[in-house]
């Protein structure tokens, strides 16, 4: 049986998961400022709320460059295993680039295109885990992978404008006009791409949140009922238990998953950002 490695970058977002799982983590760069760090090592989100705080400006991602990814995978390979490496869409970042062109140089190194971020990615991690404990080859996981990473449902309701009015993404009388009308925007992951999914008003936030769970599980209607993520920023509590108990009320996942977001999410989307995600392909293999 081949030795397979599961590998994922830090953008997946999956927090203890990646241990439990025995998925290895490849952190992003992260910059407050002129201050390097690493994402989920040296860096938390808490550090980047204050930073926003204090200086206005929003940090910076960056990806690793292809040498430090052939560091990351040669230790693997060089004791004989065979690795799949999960990264952020192809269109947000050049992880995935770097990834491919050290694993061209190495060899026995499969790098996926998860086309998505957060616990998006951590979908198809946690599927290529599943498939490696059932004796699947890593030939078969990564093209198994490929094929589920166009079905992955990544969305998210974003409580604040102001991450995105800071980080460019929308207009400073865009910005003031959701917040005095009290417009809650959806975003949804297209093609590997952020685009917006649709606008809800709401004074509270969760009536938002209903409506979005609603649309967003009548759309995308042929889930794979393995698991389902709520993966959010900085959000209450009983904000979560109340979209905890609507997914099981109103749909059939075996398990229902947690997840803080990490500092692609926090970064872009600021405190109080919650989304469901899963596999829309219906299909528990």
């Amino acid at each position: 049986m081949e030795k397979i490695k599961i590998t994922s970058d830090s953008a997946a977002d999956l927090n203890e998961l990646f241990a439990q799982n025995n998925v290895d983590v490849f952190p992003l760069y992260v910059y407050l400022g002129d201050d390097e760090y690493l994402d989920g090592v040296s860096v938390k989100p808490e550090d980047i709320y204050a930073f926003v705080a204090e200086k206005g400006i929003l940090p910076k991602t960056a990806a690793r460059n292809a040498e430090d990814f052939k560091v990351f995978f040669k230790q693997y390979t060089d004791d004989g295993y065979k690795v799949v490496h999960f990264s952020i869409s192809d269109k947000m970042s050049m992880m995935y680039k770097s990834a491919c062109a050290a694993a061209e140089e190495l060899g026995n190194v499969y790098v996926v295109d998860s086309k998505s971020l957060s616990s998006g990615i951590g979908l198809l991690v946690l599927s290529a885990a599943d498939m490696a404990r059932e004796g699947k080859t890593a030939e078969e996981i990564y093209k198994r992978s490929v094929e589920r990473a166009e079905h992955v449902q990544a969305s998210f309701v974003v409580n604040t404008m102001d991450y995105l009015y800071k980080g460019g993404r929308c207009s400073g009388l865009a910005a003031f006009a959701a917040t005095k009308l009290k417009i809650k925007p959806s975003l949804l992951v297209v093609d590997g791409e952020i685009t917006v999914y649709n606008k809800y008003f709401s004074k509270t936030g969760r009536r938002a949140l209903n409506k979005y769970m609603e649309d967003i599980l009548k759309q995308f209607d042929n889930p794979d009922t393995t698991r389902i993520f709520i993966t959010h920023t900085q959000i209450d509590d009983e904000v979560v238990e109340m979209v905890r108990s609507y997914i099981k009320e109103n749909t059939k996942f075996d398990t229902i998953l947690e997840t803080v977001a990490g500092s692609t999410i926090t970064s872009h989307c600021g405190p109080g950002t919650l989304g469901i995600l899963y596999i829309n392909d219906g299909n528990h293999k």
